[in-house]
């Protein structure tokens, strides 16, 4: 058993010792390292050592529990007992006993060439290892590359503590030592994992020695040392991490050894419900790589490891484990590696999407009432469409209308406090979403315009029981570029608050969350490439993908726009004033992208459509660069389609928000959970529109290509102020 605490103490001369106390653990534990020149990803892949180059260890039979605990910077890794029997698995069974696997030297590669990498960031390592002699060789390995970062300790940079898992009273001495040393505890990884002895259905014991002890090796032992982890955290009241090593056979079916399997997926299933402790500061994440090269990997079968991809690398494995540490949006996570798919997250928010629901305090606050005391006026003004034109500013105007009162008993009166601006109300004001010619749609004038909007409950119909006046609630009917806006009560979608923030959820949010679930089908492991990445609706588009474990490329036209898609997590920004979109695909993504999300349209979508991978899709839910030619939106002809698809089995498919009515509560639910949680920011655009008569103005601003992120109208400013952000 190998136990490692890394204490990860910044570089900061003589006797350093002192810690950040705010902000994440990556902030608290990194942050002078970066500042000495420190690159940590050249770090995780530059090693050197012949321990760590010759050979990995496989997750799958591999029986080690990683604790990384970080006292003001430390962690642990934790190896069960070599005296437990170990077979490999996935080996077909040829009717004879699998003979125990002793413990060498590769069997603990993977967590050792942990403990160093923690070390070679200037992170303190306690070793805890069945095995002394290899435990204190780790020990020593990292005491030499944290000499690098600290220099006249009067205490150890790394130590070793020999401890059997399966032992409770070992691990909490082992813990007790750590905390002696180190004073404290940040990361905990726990990495417990053996086989059984005997294979299960031919075991006539009662279990103790076989499928009882790897139950208690590969669950129990987690479970126990994530407790003690919690409450050492707890009880400093600072941030941690624990990453609990599970592996793939927790994800599916081992069927030569469904204890092992069992059992890790119990440590997966305990650990994404541990998501909760965020509240506190402490994210529990768990891993599940497939088979990495080690002796036990090396007895299966080698075409069956091929048929599987082959071996996982040590630094794509390190990458993940780093991924979970430093990624302070990750809890409650699952991260599947393998060489088929790469980085996955697990279950893709598609399969997440089945069970998933709206918590009840989520409810209970959406029906809460922040101001009871709106004052409905006599009369409101709003903007009409009159003239059927793409010409925004000039199809519309102003108008006072009167405010009939009382309302219809199954209607809901809505003092709108923000309005959302969209590519397409100069579609709307041209008439080019009704049916009919357009005599016969000029007939139906004056229209009522905009989208979308968020506010408050002025007044209710008599029939109408669950809504009460000041409850916060959003539209998405026609009539939102208004003070007021009577609809009917089943368009009302409650709300947590009446922000901007919730605007931008609504067409923008909403487009992005249903087309990239139903319709581009997204899941992990894939290349996403999103169009006008910037805007309202491609600044979801890029999180939710990258969210869902995928690699984010996105266009963009100015370095404004680029530093927003950067700080948004953006793998690979082209801003297209700056490179040529087409040059970078071609070269940088040979091969093609998986998903592409696109609102462009034009010579856009041509280039798209040409870089999109086989089997790809293509989700059009907006062509903006053709809305405002010289005769309004136009069909373009687009030769040869139909055989490009072909060829390569791809799909465009379009995207048409209306039609999709009865998901927009859940997924909005979902958008503002992502955003309270911090997982999803939201960009506003910072310049100012306020009131209905600078409706147009916003309008003309979207289209002029200079906003960066959703361009919202604050229609009321003085309920604006006194409503609270989300």
């Amino acid at each position: 058993m190998v136990v490692v605490w890394a204490t990860a103490m910044a570089a900061q001369g003589e006797g350093a010792t002192a810690t950040h106390e705010k902000g994440g653990v990556v902030e608290r534990v990194l942050p002078k390292m970066w500042e000495v020149g420190i690159d940590m990803s050249q770090a995780l892949l530059s090693y050197s050592h012949p321990l760590l180059s010759s050979s990995l260890s496989c997750s799958s039979t591999h029986r080690s529990s990683l604790h990384i605990p970080l006292p003001s910077t430390a962690a642990p890794i934790i190896m069960p007992p070599p005296q437990a029997p170990c077979r490999s698995t996935n080996i077909p069974d040829d009717g004879a006993e699998v003979r125990p696997i002793g413990f060498r030297h590769r069997r603990c590669f993977r967590d050792w060439a942990l403990s160093i990498a923690l070390a070679q960031k200037g992170i303190f390592v306690t070793v805890v290892d069945v095995f002394e002699e290899r435990g204190k060789e780790v020990a020593l390995l990292a005491q030499k590359e944290n000499l690098k970062f600290h220099s006249g300790l009067k205490f150890p940079s790394a130590i070793f503590v020999k401890c059997d898992v399966s032992n409770k009273g070992e691990v909490a001495a082992a813990f007790e030592k750590h905390m002696e040393v180190y004073g404290g505890l940040d990361i905990c990884i726990n990495s417990a994992g053996i086989t059984t002895s005997i294979l299960f259905h031919k075991d006539q014991t009662d279990g103790s020695n076989s499928w009882r002890q790897a139950i208690n090796v590969n669950l129990v032992a987690v479970i126990d040392c994530t407790h003690r982890a919690i409450k050492i955290m707890e009880a400093a009241k600072r941030p941690g991490v624990i990453i609990n090593m599970a592996s793939a056979a927790g994800l599916y079916p081992n069927l030569t050894d469904p204890i092992y399997s069992a059992s890790k997926g119990g440590v997966v299933m305990f650990t994404r419900s541990l998501a909760s402790y965020k509240k506190k500061g402490i994210r529990a994440n768990v891993l599940c790589p497939e088979f990495i090269r080690t002796e036990m990997a090396e007895k299966v079968d080698s075409q069956f490891i091929e048929r599987m991809g082959g071996y996982v690398s040590m630094e794509t494995f390190l990458q993940g484990a780093f991924e979970l540490i430093t990624d302070d949006s990750k809890a409650g996570s699952c991260l599947w590696i393998t060489n088929r798919r790469g980085l996955e997250y697990w279950p893709t928010p598609t399969e997440e999407a089945k069970y998933l629901v709206v918590p009840s305090r989520l409810k209970k606050r959406y029906s809460s009432v922040i101001n009871s005391n709106v004052q409905i006026p006599k009369s409101f003004e709003k903007v009409i469409v009159h003239t059927l034109s793409h010409n925004f500013r000039g199809a519309t105007s102003i108008v006072r209308a009167p405010l009939k009162l009382p309302i219809k008993p199954d209607h809901v009166l809505l003092k709108v406090i923000y309005a959302g601006v969209n590519a397409s109300d100069v579609n709307f004001s041209s008439g080019s979403y009704f049916s009919g010619s357009k005599q016969e749609i000029s007939s139906r004038l004056p229209f009522d315009a905009g989208f979308e909007g968020v506010g408050l409950v002025a007044a209710v119909g008599d029939a109408v029981k669950n809504l009460k006046v000041g409850t916060p609630a959003a539209i998405m009917t026609f009539g939102a570029y208004a003070e007021f806006a009577m609809v009917p009560s089943k368009h009302i979608l409650p709300v947590a608050r009446p922000d901007p923030e919730v605007v931008a959820m609504l067409t923008s949010g909403l487009t992005a969350s249903i087309s990239l679930e139903k319709v581009a089908q997204m899941e992990s492991g894939k290349t996403v490439l999103v169009t006008a990445a910037a805007g309202g609706t491609g600044q979801f588009a890029v999180q939710l993908a990258k969210l869902a474990g995928n690699k984010v490329v996105a266009t963009c036209g100015g370095k404004d726009k680029a530093i927003l898609l950067r700080d948004l997590g953006v793998d690979r920004v082209i801003d297209y004033k700056e490179e040529s979109i087409k040059n970078v695909l071609k070269k940088e993504f040979p091969k093609g992208v998986d998903i592409v999300y696109e609102s462009v349209g034009g010579d856009m979508f041509d280039l798209c459509l040409n870089s999109l991978a086989v089997y790809g899709r293509m989700v059009v839910i907006g062509m903006i660069s053709q809305y405002q030619g010289k005769h309004g939106w136009k069909p373009r002809n687009y030769t040869g389609l139909c055989e490009k698809l072909l060829t390569k089995s791809q799909t465009v498919a379009g995207f048409f928000l209306v039609q999709y009515a009865h998901l927009w509560q859940q997924h909005l639910d979902h958008l503002v959970h992502l955003f309270s949680v911090g997982k999803l920011k939201v960009a506003i655009d910072p310049k100012s529109f306020v009131g209905v008569q600078s409706v147009p103005d916003a309008v003309e601003y979207l289209h002029s290509g200079k906003s960066v992120g959703k361009v919202v109208v604050c229609i009321d400013p003085s309920f604006s102020q006194q409503t609270a952000k989300l």
